[in-house]
């Protein structure tokens, strides 16, 4: 009875939204292709395993671009082409952050340096550790009490909130700045609680900025566990903290974004399915963002397996640099500024290769109201959620030129786990998730063609 009812809703809103049974039709070609067939899974596998992590600027991300070329030739592309772009040079090196309590005896901590921090210089840094729980609790601090000392902002992430990229939204600013908010007053370093969702001792790592004209100080994250633990010593002992780390900046390099695409035969106007190439320098990047790689070329492959005749150019962009950078966007923008190339829709894949649940919009009011008329199509495929209001990282620029811009919404209950860690790995990706989401990605952009 339930599957009889729903099935005349969802009729009733084809009807309603003005789609044709054609459209349901091919969207059901489109799934069955992808979930049948599709190589997004095997390829997944092979960028994961045989690459690994690829922060941009590295030898693994060399390895990463003719790997993407090489995957969008098989998938049929008709043009392929490597855009120049200039990175930042980041490196880890060899780290260890160590405690003191009362009874003298060093204890190692799990950590990591926070992406962009300078080290130490490979000599140790030591100093008593002052917590606080609040940027407000930091702001009380006077310059005299923390110079010299440790910070550590221990903010959980917060539970609160169905959403976790609303939590991850709200607790990154102690992950951004702690470190300048350091320096300003005096301190030798910061640490940071991990914007992690999980209740493990995971450390993540992630981009943090320095201000100008602030001392650059090192700063590192710690588990959820070890925050609670140094939470516990910290309200009735000194404790003392000393790091010793390799990483910093190491100038630039000229490295690349891979492009691919379907030629349009209506015109060349450009519609972008896109993620990003480059890791963290932790994990294998699986779901941060290789899921959002493969899941675009993929839909490349779809339109040319089942020989969908797309009116527009559809172009496949694996950026790079989105992670301490956002090089490879933003010369992209760039270049579509100079060109004048006219984009009409650009959609990013960076949020994991979970179940997907929505589509998430830049743009106007009507081009929403039309997407969002295209609702009862995407139910069977368990996409409801089509209120989020941004889109992705290394696409702000054509947001910021007016181009509509979106991203694909997977359930997020699991990816702030294991996103920046050493957990991001290819056994932490469903076959039939990720392959599902690389399905409602082509479906959309079947629509967006044919409509646009």
């Amino acid at each position: 009875m339930k599957k009889i009812i729903y099935t005349s809703l969802f009729l009733l809103g084809i009807a309603v939204s003005g789609q044709t049974k054609e459209d349901s039709i091919q969207f059901n070609k489109i799934s069955t292709e992808v979930l049948n067939k599709g190589k997004a899974y095997t390829e997944l596998r092979d960028l994961t395993k045989n690459i690994g992590h690829r922060l941009s600027g590295s030898r693994a991300y060399d390895k990463a671009v003719q790997w993407a070329a090489q995957k969008l030739t098989e998938a049929g592309a008709d043009k392929i082409w490597l855009q120049d772009v200039m990175v930042p040079v980041w490196e880890r090196g060899p780290e260890s952050l160590y405690i003191k309590t009362s009874d003298g005896n060093w204890k190692s901590l799990k950590m990591l340096s926070l992406g962009n921090s300078e080290g130490t210089g490979g000599k140790d840094i030591s100093g008593d550790i002052i917590m606080v729980k609040s940027m407000e609790e930091y702001s009380l601090l006077s310059p005299q009490k923390v110079k010299g000392k440790i910070i550590f902002f221990n903010y959980p992430f917060s539970q609160s909130f169905v959403e976790t990229f609303k939590g991850y939204s709200d607790a990154a600013k102690y992950r951004v700045s702690a470190a300048a908010l350091t320096a300003e007053k005096g301190g030798k370093f910061a640490i940071i609680r991990s914007l992690s969702s999980a209740f493990d001792d995971v450390p993540h790592t992630g981009g943090m900025r320095y201000k100008e004209g602030v001392e650059k100080i090192p700063a590192v994250a710690i588990g959820n566990t070890t925050a609670d633990e140094l939470e516990s010593l910290l309200k009735t002992q000194t404790v003392t903290a000393k790091l010793n780390s390799n990483c910093g900046m190491k100038g630039e390099k000229l490295t690349h974004s891979v492009i691919g695409e379907l030629t349009g035969k209506k015109d060349k106007n450009v519609i972008v399915v896109s993620g990003h190439l480059d890791s963290w320098d932790v994990g294998e990047g699986a779901h941060d963002d290789g899921a959002g790689i493969v899941q675009s070329i993929e839909v490349l492959r779809t339109f040319k397996n089942l020989g969908i005749h797309n009116n527009h150019s559809i172009r496949v962009v694996c950026f790079a640099n989105e992670e301490n950078g956002v090089k490879g966007g933003i010369q992209y923008g760039k270049m579509v500024k100079e060109t004048g190339e006219k984009h009409l829709f650009a959609i990013e894949s960076d949020a994991g290769g979970f179940t997907p649940r929505g589509i998430a919009m830049e743009m106007s009011k009507e081009k929403r109201n039309q997407i969002k008329s295209w609702a009862p199509l995407f139910f069977p495929y368990g996409v409801y959620n089509f209120e989020g209001q941004y889109s992705g990282t290394d696409i702000y620029p054509l947001k910021d030129m007016g181009i509509p811009t979106a991203e694909l919404v997977p359930d997020s209950q699991r990816y702030f786990d294991i996103h920046h860690t050493e957990e991001d790995t290819f056994e932490k990706v469903n076959r039939r998730e990720l392959l599902l989401g690389a399905a409602v990605m082509a479906q959309l952009i079947y629509m967006i063609d044919k409509n646009w």
